[in-house]
């Protein structure tokens, strides 16, 4: 289908738009863009609307960083702006007619951007077809719910009535049946395929479930797209959400969790065994838990990409902080569900609800794939007499991002030149917000010392 067709089909289903939001993820997963007015679709079409290139990759204030050698160093040249396929939907809480579409960018080569992440997994997806494997995914999204705020500097507080521990409560859900009904309602009128909601565990905690696809990019635009959904229809409710990944020090964290199987060309899963009654993992699965296990201490720059990020590792975090496995063990960071039948997968639970699904996803299938063709040895799981204590993450954001700087695993997963702007970016934001003054600094030393 030409994105023509597809103006054409919206438009006899909802009516012209007036406003078409246009959808850029950055490399921290800020969506930015512009408004385009309905009635200049023509230029949208014709490769007349641009954004500077460098619009992929701020630092997390929004601000561009020299040392990328992105921005004003180079000229700070245009993209030509290009819509995605399928992605033109309708905004349920708009006030008038209005579409959004995501969109990427054309560099000077006339292709896709280096620096679009949704590209960065479309290369990783097709190492896999390459092989003849084919990655099914499918994530979990946990979120808080908390009271509007004025001031953006104000400490979060949980909805008036909350439990402190509402894990499962389904009184908590029927509180906030109104948002949450409206948040299924807008998920499925863009197309989003949501599966289980529930209450988490921490007070306003929730967490939605979606359906496994074949279509890696749709996982991650699934996972990138709720966000945006979940807080605007929170602010319709008088309430605010947040995908942080620790807001609260004394409750859980939110974290992104994705299950992942591979079929072979025939469509059967790659993770089954052939002894159907077999209870421990296959060869295939073992080997691609290897290679995520093996690449996690590299990539968790990636997997927690903010100084906030590695609080939810610490107490009350209730995540696995060490590159460890399990049988159905929440306390590992890779979990396996089932080892047989078509829902043989591993379930990666170190990433904090704050990453870029595109690049995280990117780095778990970079890890399986590895895994895949080296075929390394996997240490024992957790809890078993003959397993070794394994040194934990990182708990240094500074030393994360170092480690990813140094890795040439990282460099060859996401290409040098991406690699290069990506640990720019993030040693810029550690040099501008671990230099901060924090509110506690002053309320402990101002008036002491």
């Amino acid at each position: 289908m030409t994105f023509i067709k597809e103006f054409e089909d919206y438009c006899q289903q909802y009516g012209k738009p007036e406003r078409i939001e246009l959808l850029l993820c950055d490399l921290n997963a800020v969506l930015r863009g512009k408004w385009l007015p309905g009635d200049q679709v023509d230029n949208l079409i014709n490769g007349k609307v641009r954004l500077p290139l460098s619009t992929y990759a701020p630092n997390i204030m929004g601000v561009g960083v020299d040392s990328s050698g992105l921005g004003l160093v180079n000229g700070d040249p245009d993209g030509i702006i290009v819509p995605i396929l399928g992605t033109l939907k309708p905004v349920p809480w708009a006030e008038e007619p209005t579409a959004q579409l995501m969109i990427d960018m054309l560099d000077e080569t006339g292709e896709i951007s280096y620096l679009s992440p949704r590209e960065q997994l479309t290369r990783v997806a097709k190492n896999f077809n390459d092989n003849g494997w084919h990655p099914v995914a499918a994530a979990e999204l946990e979120f808080y719910v908390i009271e509007e705020r004025q001031d953006p500097n104000e400490a979060p507080v949980p909805p008036i009535g909350s439990p402190e521990a509402q894990n499962y409560d389904m009184e908590s859900l029927s509180r906030f049946q109104g948002m949450l009904d409206d948040i299924l309602q807008a998920s499925e009128q863009q197309g989003l395929a949501t599966d289980t909601l529930i209450a988490e565990f921490g007070p306003g905690q929730f967490e939605v479930n979606f359906h496994h696809t074949n279509d890696i990019l749709k996982a991650a635009d699934t996972a990138l797209l709720f966000r945006r959904i979940v807080r605007y229809v929170a602010k319709k409710h008088g309430l605010e959400a947040t995908f942080m990944a620790k807001p609260y020090k004394n409750y859980p964290g939110s974290g992104m969790h994705l299950h992942v199987s591979v079929l072979d060309d025939d469509g059967k899963n790659i993770f089954t065994p052939e002894d159907k009654e077999q209870t421990h993992i296959s060869l295939p699965l073992e080997y691609a838990v290897a290679g995520v296990l093996d690449t996690m201490r590299e990539m968790q720059a990636v997997f927690a990409p903010h100084m906030n990020s590695l609080r939810r590792f610490g107490l009350n975090g209730f995540a696995p902080n060490a590159p460890e496995w399990g049988y159905d063990h929440r306390g590992a960071a890779i979990r396996i569900p089932e080892v047989n039948g078509p829902g043989a997968r591993l379930e990666h639970r170190i990433c904090g609800a704050d990453v870029n699904p595109y690049l995280a996803i990117t780095a778990i299938l970079g890890g399986m794939l590895h895994g895949l063709k080296t075929k390394p040895q996997l240490t024992p799981p957790l809890d078993t007499d003959s397993q070794n204590a394994i040194e934990p993450l990182d708990s240094n954001w500074l030393e994360t991002i170092t480690r990813f700087s140094n890795s040439a695993f990282a460099k060859s997963l996401y290409g040098e030149d991406y690699h290069h702007v990506f640990t720019q970016v993030k040693l810029n934001e550690v040099e501008e917000i671990s230099t901060e003054i924090s509110p506690i600094e002053y309320r402990l030393y101002l008036s002491r010392l």
